[in-house]
């Protein structure tokens, strides 16, 4: 071999072996600097079983906060989305449960949504193992708006009680002092006479709200004819609506029978009639109206009064609101009728709506459940066969044109 051939040989050696020396230092670097990949901890055994079982929200936190199990119902709480845990005061627990490893209980207030909404959520955090965090949540929104309408309810009803027993004490000592004046003791006798029957309605009201507000099922319900309730019904406004000039004009449909109590259903459509008389001017129009639509009763009852703002519309069916109350305390109302009105027409299978604009009156619809017979399965009684589309609900402009008329 001559000198230039084995000067070549010898260099490509060199070159190779500073190529393999470079690879080798690179990758000894990278083997230095890669970070190894731990597996994430392992859920024990059972815990997805036992968390599918729980009515409460449960989820499993890793040591990263990452989530490595949920229940549904956690999900459904929106605490968890993907697998983060999307509430800042739950994962500040978490990271405290981790640092000190005590179980860690609070009751936290989530506002939720643009409209801001809060839930109320009673929550239970502890470690599990030495790596692992459960939380466990309870939603106790329904329960604090239950006890939130249960002080208020106790709260009016002490206010709407003081009212008439602080008239009758000082009308009392009004007739004392007036002993000698016989005009005067009658004239506060009758004063007393009115306060003492709004009280005895109060009371009579708030025992009736107080049985219906559970929604239990009714008791052995049996077959009402809606035309005789009605009649019953209107039949207890008859005497105010004639002292005042108001026409009420009814119009039911033959056989319209449904499955409930009849003292209920009178006392619910009654109350209906008695605000629309209590709230039209004198010379003016209450209409009944009841028909079939579909497998539906509609009892509707219009008038053409004062008429409700837009903005009261959605209060009107709480237990003591009253849009006017000054017009209330003249009418005598207590404002628990629409109230009542509500939760009979709940325990009935039904629902009542309304319709007003002011200046034009408003409409009332009770809608309940035909009866239905059991051989053809199609509502009871002597309602005629009518075709679907004959059948039309009111709309607001057709109602406000009828109570026109």
């Amino acid at each position: 071999m001559d000198s230039t051939l084995a000067a070549v040989l010898g260099g490509v050696a060199g070159v190779a072996l500073g190529a393999l020396s470079v690879a080798a230092v690179v990758f000894s670097e990278r083997s230095q600097t890669k970070v190894p990949v731990s597996p994430d901890p392992v859920v024990p055994p059972g815990v997805a079983t036992v968390l599918s079982v729980l009515r409460s929200s449960a989820v499993v936190m890793g040591p990263e906060d990452q989530v490595l199990q949920a229940s549904a119902p956690a999900h459904v709480l929106g605490i968890v989305r993907g697998n983060r845990l999307v509430v800042d005061d739950l994962l500040e627990m978490v990271r405290e449960v981790r640092r000190d490893g005590q179980i860690q209980q609070r009751e936290l207030e989530i506002v939720r949504g643009r409209l801001g909404a809060t839930q109320y959520v009673s929550a239970r955090v502890a470690p599990l193992g030495s790596q692992l965090v459960l939380v466990l949540a309870e939603d106790r929104t329904r329960e604090k708006r239950l006890d939130a309408i249960r002080r208020d309810f106790v709260v009016n009803v002490s206010h709407e009680l003081k009212t008439p027993i602080g008239a009758l004490t000082l009308l009392a000592d009004a007739v004392s002092e007036a002993s000698d004046d016989p005009e005067a003791v009658q004239r506060f006798s009758g004063r007393m006479r009115i306060e003492a029957s709004r009280l005895s309605r109060l009371v009579k009201e708030i025992i009736e709200l107080s049985r219906l507000q559970g929604d239990d099922p009714l008791e052995n319900p049996g077959p009402i004819d809606i035309g005789y309730v009605v009649e019953q019904a209107v039949d207890r406004c008859r005497v105010d609506a004639e002292n005042r000039d108001i026409s009420l004009v009814v119009k039911t449909d033959p056989g319209l029978e449904v499955l409930g109590s009849e003292d209920q259903l009178a006392i619910a459509i009654g109350n209906l009639v008695e605000n629309a008389v209590n709230y039209s001017p004198d010379g003016t129009r209450v209409a009944v109206t009841a028909q079939p639509i579909g497998d539906l009763v509609e009892i509707t009852v219009r008038d053409q009064g004062v008429g409700i703002p837009s903005s009261e519309l959605e209060r009107i069916f709480e237990r003591f609101y009253r849009v006017d109350r000054a017009r209330s305390r003249e009418t005598g109302g207590t404002g628990l009728g629409l109230s009542i009105v509500k939760h009979i027409s709940s325990i009935h299978g039904g629902d009542v709506r309304v319709w007003s604009v002011e200046g034009q009156g408003s409409t009332f619809t009770i809608r309940l459940p035909l009866r239905l017979d059991p051989a053809t399965g199609h509502p009871a009684g002597d309602i005629f066969e009518v075709s679907p589309g004959l059948i039309k609900t009111p709309t607001p402009s057709s109602v406000s044109k009828e109570a026109a008329s």
